[in-house]
């Protein structure tokens, strides 16, 4: 099996690609999911690899903490009741997509933090080898703005598949 790469820079492309023997396969498996339409698509994107090498699959979604802006220059926490409701029903959503979807051999984290920072930190500390995250694909000073895919591409210490979505 050959992978390939492709970077992009500037206005050329590079391209790298590696020959997998047949013993070197994925291990682990982690999609990262929020709640748009397209969930669906890289979560199932994701079912198709671990059908094809057969690694448990971690469904992982990040709820950013909230802040609420109290006037007076000064930003004050949430409630910690609503935290965990937004938590709850986090964890609630990734488990009724595992279902629609029928994934067995599952794990469902949800975790509190700026999303590409907890991605990244989720993938080093469980040894994932592959993540597997949605994009739309955007360019120009949206690109320049930060993207969470663009972000985990060039971050991640595994392969990062990149699910084009919308």
């Amino acid at each position: 099996m050959i992978w390939l790469r492709v970077i992009q820079s500037g206005n050329k492309y590079l391209v790298y690609y590696k020959h997998m023997e047949a013993g070197n396969k994925y291990k682990k498996i982690m999609v990262c999911l929020d709640y748009s339409e397209e969930a669906r698509q890289v979560a199932l994107r994701a079912q198709e690899l671990t059908n094809l090498y057969g690694p448990p699959l971690t469904l992982v979604h990040v709820v950013e903490p909230l802040m609420v802006d109290a006037g007076y220059d000064i930003f004050m926490d949430i409630s910690p009741d609503l935290e965990d409701t937004r938590m709850e029903a986090a964890k609630t959503s990734l488990e009724n997509l595992q279902k629609n979807l029928g994934l067995t051999d599952v794990e469902v984290l949800v975790e509190e933090g700026p999303v590409k920072s907890e991605i990244l930190r989720i993938a080093k500390e469980n040894d994932i080898d592959l993540v597997v995250i949605g994009s739309h694909g955007r360019h120009g000073i949206s690109l320049l703005l930060g993207s969470t895919a663009n972000a985990i591409l060039h971050g991640a210490q595994c392969d990062v598949l990149s699910v084009r979505v919308g």
